[in-house]
């Protein structure tokens, strides 16, 4: 892909930020496929459907904007520092409520689903910092790479899912927001969530190695 259709990709994708988080509170990001070293991402401060590919920030990995008729998401150091460390194509930052919730209370998701594999063997909760920092960005890589996951939910804010490209992250995204809820909602029960173990998980993720077409 090149950026230009990493630009219509983010344009194209989202509003389905939408299914996820509140108002205009996430964001999403595409890596340039064919230099790496640049992002797409989606403007600050606007509906999700009311910008064009013309409109849509590019910014280094470095951090410096590029390009783009409107300013880039203020969680650029998170994103570009994930670009910088980890080897992924696209970003999903979300406020979705049942993940949030478990952020808010600075508990990981464990694996309670088989359907956790898609990002890990849980899903680990990065130390609070402000949001549009560095030191924000640096939690969050390191919480991912010391749980060896792919997605991580941040105290008191949300969640950040990453992958090889747009439409997988979106979809993780959606997974964890779904057992997150199966999570808090037997809890709320008054049942104790059983979790896989893991053997059983590792025998999920060879399963998967042959899943799909």
């Amino acid at each position: 892909m090149s950026l230009e259709d990493e630009r219509r990709a983010v344009v194209e994708h989202a509003p389905e930020l939408a299914a996820l988080t509140p108002g205009r509170t996430g964001n999403l990001s595409v890596r340039d496929g064919e230099t790496g070293d640049a992002f797409a991402i989606t403007p600050t401060g606007v509906p999700y459907d009311g910008f064009d590919a013309a409109d849509v920030p590019v910014v280094g990995v470095d951090g410096e904007d590029r390009s783009g008729r409107m300013a880039p998401s203020s969680e650029v150091p998170m994103h570009a520092a994930i670009y910088r460390r980890e080897d992924v194509g696209a970003i999903v930052h979300t406020h979705s409520p049942w993940s949030t919730t478990l952020a808010v209370a600075r508990e990981p998701l464990p694996p309670i689903h088989y359907m956790i594999v898609a990002v890990g063997k849980r899903v680990p909760v990065a130390e609070y910092a402000p949001y549009g920092t560095d030191e924000l960005a640096e939690n969050i890589v390191r919480t991912m790479d010391e749980a060896e996951a792919t997605a991580t939910l941040i105290e008191n804010h949300g969640l950040v899912v990453t992958a090889s490209d747009l439409e997988t992250a979106l979809e993780n995204a959606h997974h964890i927001e779904s057992l997150a809820r199966l999570y808090l909602q037997t809890r709320a029960a008054g049942l104790e969530p059983r979790t896989l173990s893991d053997a059983q998980l590792e025998t999920v993720v060879e399963k998967f190695e042959s899943y799909g077409q």
